[in-house]
Parts: structure tokens; sequence; C-alpha cells
């Protein structure tokens, strides 16, 4: 029983997302339907937590918006979910990072991870 439900779980995998984990700092782009219209709504943050797998997989994205923290959790296999396109690559050493919560300014930096291409 278990084979017959993996095997549907892997066909309606997304596989348009790329490759991204704790620390990043992503560009969301969410369809927002307001009325009979649709638009598409940009939310750029740091991701702080992920949970789940296969199709229940989700992400806590943390930013700040005009002084005020906005935590966000974003199931990747939504269809409100048009798209992730990664700003910076962070290097951490926690698998969640709620200690972001209590700090601010510079000292809820996130240091770079370099990333080299391939050739």
């Amino acid at each position: 029983m278990s084979n017959i439900i993996d095997s549907i779980r892997q066909e309606n995998a997304r596989n348009d997302l790329p490759e991204f984990g704790i620390g990043d700092t992503i560009r969301c782009k969410m369809q927002i339907r307001e009325g009979g219209k649709t638009r598409i709504q940009n939310y750029e943050g740091v991701v702080i937590a992920q949970r789940g797998t296969a199709n229940e997989k989700a992400i806590t994205v943390r930013k700040i918006s005009n002084g005020v923290a906005v935590e966000r959790v974003l199931p990747l296999e939504s269809p409100n979910l048009t798209g992730i396109d990664v700003v910076r690559f962070g290097r951490v050493r926690r698998a969640k990072l709620y200690y972001l919560r209590a700090l601010t300014g510079k000292k809820a930096r996130i240091r770079e991870r370099r990333v080299y291409k391939k050739k």
C-alpha cells in the first residue's frame, strides 16, 4: 500500500524549485487573488525553518517590513507559489533559526556561503 502512495507522491511532486536551505535568503513569488483579478507578489526573507517531507514540505520565511518582523509559513506544493529565486546563500550551523526572533539589527545578520559554479 505504501508503494502505491509513494509512486503517486513522486508523480505529483514539483521539480521546478531551486535547491535552497536554512539560512538562505529567498524571493517567493506568490499568486494573490483580489476579486476577479490575480497578480504576483514577491515575498523576500530568510528561511528560518523547514518541516515535512515530499508533498507535505513547508518552509518558514522571516522578513523585517517597516521595523516589524513578519513570518510566513509557505507550503512548497501550494499552487499559489509560482516560483522561488535564491538571493543569497547563508552559512549557518543550525536546523532551526528561531534565535533570530530575539535579535535585531547587525546581530541578526547571517554569514554568506560562497557557491562555486561548475564549468
